[in-house]
């Protein structure tokens, strides 16, 4: 159990170590305004915390800086609660102004916002396919031969696939085909069309539909293909701006799992609910040991949907960083809800 003292200390050198990218010895804490300790005080007690794993003494320095542990500590313990500006807010609210905006294009600004608030890697995990149910039904005729398959989920993502048509396909074919959907289909998960149309729609198309066959398999095709999962990222190269990322090295291994999005679709799909902090090692990927994590999920009502977060260095701001996660994820939320429940 740490003394009120150590306490003190321990908060005064992460923050000082956050603000300075530099070891923090006891004089530079000793001076602090809201410390009254003298610097022999303080070297006795960052020799302790040093004992209990808390900070560590860099080769070749004098000072102290936090450890993976001395971090943790301090989000659990430490943080002072940080509230965003107006200006801030508003930065984040322009975001959602246009509810006319392409959900994709809304995505890109959150993470571009994101990375500019906080000056870290911004990484936005768009809807689960795995989770979105099909919500309607369109087909657009574009000639004889070919029209548009417009498919809408439940988590507001919009899917366009290319119908070939045979000859024997008229526009009542088509009409037909659309209300069959919408009324058999509906909230059905979009991972799950392709055997649906079997399941649910066949045996009625087969009595309603005169190109019942061509339709079909033209149907059965569209919905076989594969729906990817889509991270938006920004900032990419704020991570260079940071000393801990001098090493070359250090920095094309983080830079290879960014550029791997189903590593990080499958990174972000374990984080747990709510708002997550993991530092260093607890990220689980050697790219990351440098690097704290600070992750929300956004909902369609109580329906989780995705993951917005930020990537930077365990040296993080920390009491800023998060709550700028957190309105973003609670203001997109919100936004979602309205559009599409």
């Amino acid at each position: 159990m740490l003394t009120e003292r150590q306490l003190s200390i321990l908060s005064a050198i992460v923050d000082e170590y956050i603000r300075s990218a530099e070891p923090v010895g006891s004089r530079s804490i000793s001076k602090r305004h809201d410390i009254s300790f003298s610097p022999a005080t303080i070297r006795n007690d960052m020799s302790d915390l040093e004992e209990l794993g808390f900070l560590e003494k860099p080769h070749s320095s004098a000072g102290r800086i936090p450890s993976q542990k001395g971090y943790r500590f301090y989000v659990d313990h430490l943080l002072m609660p940080h509230r965003l500006t107006v200006k801030e807010k508003e930065s984040i609210h322009t975001v959602f102004s246009s509810q006319a905006q392409e959900l994709e294009e809304m995505f890109r600004q959150s993470a571009r916002i994101l990375s500019e608030m906080t000056s870290y890697i911004s990484i936005v995990l768009g809807p689960e396919m795995e989770d979105a149910r099909l919500r309607s039904v369109q087909i657009v005729p574009l000639s004889s031969e070919k029209a548009i398959l417009i498919l809408v989920s439940t988590t507001g993502h919009v899917e366009n696939q290319m119908l070939h048509l045979s000859e024997s396909v008229g526009p009542a074919d088509l009409e037909r085909v659309v209300n069959i959907m919408n009324k058999r289909l509906m909230g059905i998960p979009l991972y799950q069309l392709q055997s649906a149309i079997q399941t649910e729609m066949a045996h009625v198309m087969r009595e309603h539909v005169t190109a019942y066959d061509s339709l079909l398999e033209s149907l059965q095709l569209s919905f076989a293909i594969e729906r990817p999962h889509k991270v938006f990222y920004s900032g990419k190269t704020n991570i260079l701006n940071q000393p801990e990322f001098r090493d070359l090295d250090k920095v094309r291994l983080l830079f290879n799992v960014l550029e791997e999005d189903q590593s990080m679709h499958q990174l972000l799909r374990t984080q747990e609910t709510g708002l997550q902090v993991k530092i260093g090692h607890e990220n689980n990927l050697e790219a990351f040991d440098d690097c704290s994590m600070i992750t929300a999920d956004y909902s369609i009502g109580n329906q989780h949907v995705g993951t917005i977060g930020i990537i930077g260095p365990t040296r993080m701001e920390y009491h800023r960083a998060i709550k700028v996660v957190d309105y973003l994820s609670k203001d997109l939320t919100r936004l979602l809800t309205k559009l599409y429940q």
